[in-house]
């Protein structure tokens, strides 16, 4: 309290005084025992009165101590099953938890892990997936700046995630507990295949393949690839005590279109205590991409060359330049490139009214408008002898295909006769026409889709200083090839807009998510953000059904499916309200990760033991632990003082005493006939 409290606290006092004083022992004729205890009574009442108009503020301190967190994280993957180390796992957390002596030092926190970290979630070591350094992430998060240990029971092997090693906190000691078979067992893995999910027909495609060796004899293995059960290829791969890692890469043919599945089998002559890992499924979609595109022209210009370029910059397209009286078979072209249509083009734009071929339309100077205007109806073209220079403005809500803006304001413009260019019928429009930082309101790349029916018109030439600034701008064309190949890509597809778009892998391994992404658009093609999108997913061999409902997802919506079992799928998206409908299939192939250790990953567990200030603990040294846990100078309780500050308006035994003492005064003052 404050001195001027303490003064107005005495004063109070005196006042209080003075005031029972004159009224009972001043005033009174007769000095009686009663007046004594009625005038205490006055000077309790006022003062209290008093101090409740003061309201001075009463500090109370109290100490309170806070035991050091023991943070108790179990494994709870099929590994720890695999390994035959259930009972030790359950053994630990069990004895640990009721252990007094730990009890009465720590405040004991028991939590499990196998994809995710979960707390107090029972044992039943059915996780997919191992996530050690998730165990880090949210102990971090639960236990800010506090000094405290963790027994963390684990083989140490994990499958997805970070390093662990290094993700848990400074201040946290870590105490891993090995669990499983430490005894070296002679053991061949398949430890990593990486090979591209697509390939394209014709095209070789690459595997790469990690094989690891446990033991210490040398040892000489056969590495092979099967396809319907029929060896592809097969070589001689040899291990020994210093070389127990090694990659294989080979180079597969890729021959038929479709889903090609494979085997990739690591064996010996000698018995393995775990031959799942020595075997891994993959797949590979073989595509056909292949496409024929024609450029017509009838005059040399820069453009050409560099549109061929930029289109055979895929592997997938070849590029055939001929003149528009050339032409005898169009049947065999996926797309035609008109580049400037003259009036001797007129016989194909006859011959392609009968195939229907996507064409896309190049104009410059040279080209014959009046013809245009004939044989299309997507533009309309009012245009003079005087040329003008375009630059590019990039439209950001274009839809028909996925397109960022490469810079297209900073290429240089396109010439193009002077004049209007009105569109006349539904197109989407990409690029659109500037002069001198003006728009003019003519498109310069726009795309027209009737039916199965598509084209393309770029509205100037000089196009080809576009891929050499695209160079300068990225020190590459890449972008810009890009940019022309998606163009190219729209073209040689017939298929129209469809209202609903899937997107999913053709085959997934087991264990993993699986994530289904849709989109649902409305008449105007927009992306319809109320959608009721459900999925009928129906096992092939068991005739199994389930059925899901889409939750809303960034930009679209989307399913997820965990626990599949292996085997073929197929489904059905439907859209509720419009029963648009989009059927699929996918397969799961047959790999469990979890499957594939034989021992615990003691190196990786002494290793985090080290670098977190712990010690690498064995099922047989429980004690051992316990006694390092319980040691005088670690992890000792924290104390804190509270001092709580209130006024003494709150306290409500001041009210009880006033309310007494003022009764008291009165019954006795009308006992004695004072009133």
């Amino acid at each position: 309290m404050t001195s001027s409290t303490i003064l107005l606290i005495l004063l109070s006092v005196i006042i209080s005084g003075v005031v029972a004083f004159y009224q009972y022992i001043f005033k009174a004729n007769i000095q009686k025992k009663t007046n004594w205890i009625l005038a205490f009574l006055r000077f309790i009442s006022v003062f209290a009165l008093l101090l409740l108009l003061i309201n001075p503020i009463i500090a109370r301190k109290s100490i309170e101590t806070n035991k050091i967190p023991l943070a108790i994280v179990a494994d709870n993957s099929r590994s720890i099953s695999e390994l035959k180390a259930v009972d030790v796992e359950k053994e630990w957390v069990e004895k640990l938890t009721s252990n007094a002596a730990l009890k009465e030092k720590f405040d004991i926190q028991t939590y499990t892990f196998d994809a995710a970290f979960f707390a107090e979630k029972p044992l039943d070591f059915k996780g997919n997936q191992s996530n050690i350094d998730d165990v880090a992430i949210n102990l971090k998060q639960l236990h800010k700046n506090t000094f405290y240990p963790v027994v963390l029971l684990t083989d140490g092997n994990q499958t997805i995630g970070n390093d662990y090693v290094y993700s848990f906190q400074e201040s946290t000691t870590v105490f891993p507990v090995v669990l499983g078979d430490t005894t070296t067992t002679f053991d061949l893995k398949i430890n990593q295949l990486n090979a591209n999910k697509y390939a394209f027909l014709k095209n070789k495609f690459p595997v790469e393949v990690f094989l690891q060796y446990n033991g210490n004899k040398s040892v000489s293995t056969t590495f092979s690839i099967e396809k319907n059960g029929k060896k592809v290829t097969s070589q001689t791969v040899n291990f020994d005590k210093k070389n127990k890692v090694q990659s294989v890469q080979i180079l597969l043919e890729a021959d038929r279109v479709g889903l090609q599945k494979y085997k990739a089998v690591l064996s010996s002559s000698v018995k393995e205590k775990n031959s799942y890992n020595n075997t891994k499924n993959f797949a590979v979609e073989v595509l056909d991409q292949k496409k024929e595109i024609a450029i017509v022209s009838d005059i040399s210009h820069p453009d050409i060359g560099a549109i061929k370029r930029a289109i055979e910059s895929n592997a997938q397209r070849k590029v055939t330049i001929v003149k528009p009286n050339e032409i005898s078979d169009l049947k065999k072209y996926n797309v035609l490139i008109l580049y400037q249509p003259t009036a001797s083009f007129k016989k194909l734009f006859e011959a392609n009214k009968n195939v229907n071929i996507n064409t896309f339309i190049v104009t410059g100077m040279a080209t014959d408008f009046n013809l245009l205007n004939q044989i299309q109806s997507d533009l309309a073209f009012k245009l003079t002898n005087k040329k003008e220079d375009f630059t590019a403005s990039f439209v950001s809500d274009f839809n028909l295909f996925a397109q960022s803006d490469i810079q297209f304001s900073q290429f240089p413009p396109l010439e193009n006769p002077f004049g209007k260019i009105t569109e006349k019928g539904s197109v989407n429009t990409l690029l659109k026409g500037k002069v001198n930082g003006i728009e003019v309101g003519n498109p310069i790349l726009t795309f027209s889709e009737k039916g199965s029916n598509r084209n393309a018109y770029l509205l100037g030439e000089n196009s080809w200083k576009w891929r050499m600034e695209s160079f300068i701008l990225n020190q590459s064309y890449e972008k810009y090839d890009l940019f022309i190949d998606k163009i190219i890509q729209y073209l040689s597809t017939n298929s129209a807009k469809k209202s609903l778009l899937v997107e999913h892998e053709s085959f997934y391994n087991s264990g993993e998510t699986i994530e289904i992404f849709a989109q649902y658009f409305n008449k105007s093609y927009e992306l319809e953000e109320n959608a009721n999108l459900s999925i009928t997913l129906t096992n092939k061999a068991t005739k199994a059904i389930k059925n899901y409902n889409f939750s809303k997802a960034n930009n679209g919506y989307q399913a997820i499916f965990d626990g599949l079992e292996p085997g073929n799928y197929v489904f059905q998206v439907k859209e509720n309200t419009s029963n648009a409908s989009y059927n699929g299939a996918f397969e799961v192939l047959d790999f469990d990760v979890e499957k594939q250790f034989v021992n615990p990953d003691i190196a990786k567990l002494q290793q985090l033991a080290n670098q977190n200030n712990g010690t690498l603990i064995f099922p047989n040294q429980m004690d051992a632990l316990i006694q390092k846990l319980l040691q005088k100078n670690t992890y000792l309780p924290v104390e804190k003082t509270i001092i709580k500050n209130s006024p003494l308006i709150d306290f409500l035994w001041l009210l009880i005493i006033i309310v007494v003492s003022l009764s008291t005064e009165w019954f006795i003052r009308k006992y004695n006939g004072l009133l």
